[in-house]
C-alpha cells in the first residue's frame, strides 16, 4: 500500500538534524495540540525509531462472530469505546496513513494512539502527533515511551497485570514484552473479550504485524513462548 506521508516524514526528520530543532506541523483537523517546548520537540523527534514487533506470522483463525452457550462475550456501550474499536477494525490492515502517516515497520504505537484520539483523548505536550509520526511525541509511537507516559497518568489509565485480566475491558491497550527485558514492544487495541467457565480470553488489533483478532495467548506461547503480557485499563 502507498505510504504517501512517510517521504514527508522522512524529509522532516532531515531538516530536524540540520536545524536543531523545527516547528510543529499542522495536525489532523480532529487533533488539538498544547504547547510544546523547544527541548521536548527536539527530544521527540530525535527519539530512535526501532522494530516493535520481530518478523512472527500471527496467528490467522479468527473467533467466530457468536459466543456459544458456554462462552460471553463482552459488548461495549460507552459511544467513544465502539467509535475507538470500529475505527481499529476498520484500519487493522488498511492503513489511514493520509491522516496520520505510518511508522515503518514500527506503526503499532502510532495505530494504538490513533484510537485514542477517536476515543476522545485529547493531546497535550506529553503525548502528541506531530503533522507525521516521525515528528510526533516518543509517546505516541514508542511502546516503552508510552507506557512511561501512562505511568504519569493515573488519570487515563490503570496497569493490570495478565492475572487481572478478568478487569480488561473493549478498548483498552495491550502490552508485550516478547524477551522480557523490561521494555514494551509491541502495543494493540483490545478488540474482543471472551469469558467462560474456563477463564477469559482476550484478543486485540494492531499494525506492524496486522492483525484485528490476535490472540493474546497465542501471542505469548506460540508466536513468542515465555513473553510477558500488560494492560491499560482506561479512565475514559
Amino acid at each position: 500500500m502507498p505510504r504517501p506521508l512517510l517521504l514527508a516524514g522522512l524529509a522532516a526528520a532531515i531538516a530536524v538534524g540540520a536545524t536543531g530543532c523545527a516547528g510543529i506541523p499542522p495536525l489532523p483537523p480532529q487533533a488539538s495540540i498544547g504547547t510544546v517546548t523547544p527541548d521536548e520537540q527536539r527530544g521527540a523527534e530525535t527519539a530512535p525509531a526501532t522494530p516493535d514487533d520481530d518478523p512472527v506470522e500471527p496467528s490467522t483463525e479468527v473467533p467466530s462472530a457468536d459466543a456459544s452457550d458456554d462462552v460471553q462475550l463482552d459488548v461495549a456501550t460507552d459511544p467513544r469505546v465502539v467509535a475507538q474499536v470500529e475505527y481499529v477494525l476498520e484500519y487493522w490492515s488498511d492503513y489511514n496513513d493520509e491522516e496520520w502517516g505510518v511508522l515503518e515497520r514500527n506503526d503499532c504505537v502510532n495505530f494504538a494512539s490513533q484510537s485514542l484520539v477517536v476515543r476522545g483523548w485529547e493531546q497535550d505536550s506529553a503525548w502528541y502527533h506531530g503533522g507525521d509520526p516521525y515528528s510526533s511525541s516518543a509517546s505516541w509511537r514508542s511502546s516503552t515511551a508510552m507506557r512511561d507516559w501512562l505511568e504519569d497518568r493515573p488519570d487515563l489509565a490503570t496497569p493490570l497485570g495478565d492475572e487481572e485480566r478478568d478487569q480488561v475491558q473493549l478498548g483498552d491497550l495491550v502490552q508485550f514484552d516478547w524477551d522480557n527485558s523490561g521494555d514494551r514492544d509491541h502495543t494493540g487495541v483490545v478488540t474482543r473479550i471472551e469469558r467462560s467457565a474456563d477463564g477469559v480470553k482476550v484478543f486485540f488489533a494492531g499494525h506492524t504485524l496486522d492483525s484485528d483478532y490476535r490472540d493474546v495467548d497465542v501471542a505469548i506461547t506460540k508466536e513468542h513462548p515465555g513473553a510477558s503480557v500488560y494492560y491499560w485499563r482506561l479512565a475514559a
